[in-house]
């Protein structure tokens, strides 16, 4: 039997120079995206047991549809199926714990990845065995959505380490742009 300790929970998100993953408007800008990034993402995704956002977060891609997912949301009492897809439950985790949705989801190994928003990563924060951290320091959304709640008194990477996660290694992936993700880990020290 495979228990919770096969799980992985990683968490993906790409950042403005001021820490932000939307616009003003809590949309995410084509200025945000980058062929590299989304490579990196769509194959990180292609690869996970569970996705889990929130009722904005979406990774609109082909493969999309075929992806197991916990949509978090408040409309809803403890789990339900999600009537547009499938593949997906609704969870209120007010009234349902994690790990008694991912049970229902049918995971109980691989990779869960956490794709937002800002209240949903920071649910996991202490939780997280790596969050990859795309920058894009060349992109500015002035008034934008930060990526976790506490940003901008504290950057990304402040919080991230605040929580026991440590960078180990900026990997470019748009040179030209200065795009780049780092995994953060936990510290074992």
């Amino acid at each position: 039997m495979t228990g919770p300790s096969t799980l992985q929970i990683e968490g993906f998100v790409i950042v403005s120079a001021e820490g932000n993953l939307a616009d003003a408007s809590g949309v995410m800008p084509d200025a945000l995206k980058f062929e590299g990034d989304q490579r990196f993402f769509a194959a990180a995704l292609d690869g996970a047991a569970l996705i889990v956002h929130g009722r904005n977060s979406y990774e609109d891609q082909p493969n999309s549809p075929y992806r197991k997912r916990l949509v978090v949301t408040r409309k809803i009492t403890g789990l339900a199926p999600d009537p547009n897809n499938p593949r997906a439950l609704l969870w209120n985790p007010a009234s349902v714990a994690f790990d008694e949705a991912r049970a229902q989801a049918d995971v109980q190994s691989g990779m869960i990845a956490i794709i937002g928003g800002p209240d949903i990563f920071a649910m996991f924060f202490d939780r997280y065995d790596t969050f990859w951290l795309s920058e894009a320091p060349k992109v500015h959304l002035p008034d934008g959505e930060p990526c976790f709640p506490g940003v901008p008194a504290q950057t990304p990477q402040q919080l991230l380490a605040s929580h026991g996660l440590r960078a180990a290694g900026r990997v470019v992936l748009d040179a030209a742009n200065d795009v780049s993700v780092t995994p953060w880990r936990k510290s074992f020290d």
